[in-house]
């Protein structure tokens, strides 16, 4: 990860919390080649190297937009090569987020449409803002969505939902999204990093490793049958009994105190 970033802003809300804003508000935090860039290489380091980070909260600059998808400024005039190239790199900036073993919450601060909405959909889950928009516009420019976002669409609100949200482009509200399963909850528009923020701290509260594998086995085994989830998830328990924190959760319960959790 470069030491000057561009196109996004990291901010350590304490040695367990990130908050990582999208920070082109001029351009409606749209997705430019150097955000792809600059996303991947953060979520891939944090895969590689976690440190103290057990949440990572993601959200927009400014008030007005999340991230108003792909920017068309740029790729008006692209070569096919070069849209390609460049989508290569949000395809990894994708997988990166999904990959990515810290837990990521979504704080959809205003309008997500296109790729934007694709962001969000990569997280862990997502809050949203009352005036939050979501939209996967990709048809009515050509293409179709290409970061996962009919996937994710499809297992959040189900196939028809989907098929109605990417096949006709219109966008949908934040409580439209609680009600499809998209959103896990609308905030007051002022309200909303800090309640994203407040589960951030109670994620963090608990054992890194524990949440890290239930995150992993949960996204793992939802495209599984069940008896080979329940083997992912019985694999996983058992390489938690061993460690520190397992017998530090059982007596910090036994001695009546919060537990202090090491990720070890």
């Amino acid at each position: 990860m470069k030491e000057t970033l561009d196109t996004i802003a990291i901010e350590a809300v304490d040695e367990h919390r990130l908050v990582v804003r999208l920070s082109r508000p001029a351009s409606a935090n749209a997705l430019n080649t150097a955000m792809g860039l600059e996303l991947r290489d953060l979520f891939t380091g944090l895969y590689v190297e976690p440190g103290e980070v057990r949440c990572v909260v993601l959200t927009g600059a400014g008030e007005k937009a999340f991230c108003a998808g792909g920017d068309l400024k740029e790729r008006n005039g692209m070569t096919d090569a070069a849209w390609q190239r460049q989508h290569a790199i949000f395809e990894q900036m994708t997988l990166a987020v999904v990959e990515c073993p810290i837990p990521i919450i979504a704080a959809v601060n205003g309008a997500a449409y296109g790729g934007g909405t694709e962001l969000a959909l990569a997280c862990d889950f997502i809050y949203a803002a009352r005036r939050a928009r979501f939209a996967l516009t990709e048809v009515t420019l050509g293409i179709m969505p290409g970061a996962l976002g009919p996937q994710n669409l499809a297992r959040a609100a189900g196939v028809r939902r989907a098929k109605e949200a990417v096949l006709t482009g219109l966008p949908f509200g934040a409580e439209e999204a609680l009600a499809w399963g998209v959103a896990n909850r609308v905030c007051e528009n002022d309200a909303l990093l800090d309640e994203a923020l407040a589960t951030a701290a109670r994620i963090a509260s608990n054992a890194p490793l524990a949440t890290r594998r239930a995150k992993r086995t949960m996204s793992i085994g939802s495209d599984l049958d069940l008896r080979s989830a329940f083997a992912l998830d019985l694999e996983a328990y058992n390489r938690l009994v061993p460690t520190d924190d397992r017998q530090e959760g059982v007596r910090a319960f036994n001695e009546k105190r919060p537990a202090r959790f090491r990720g070890r």
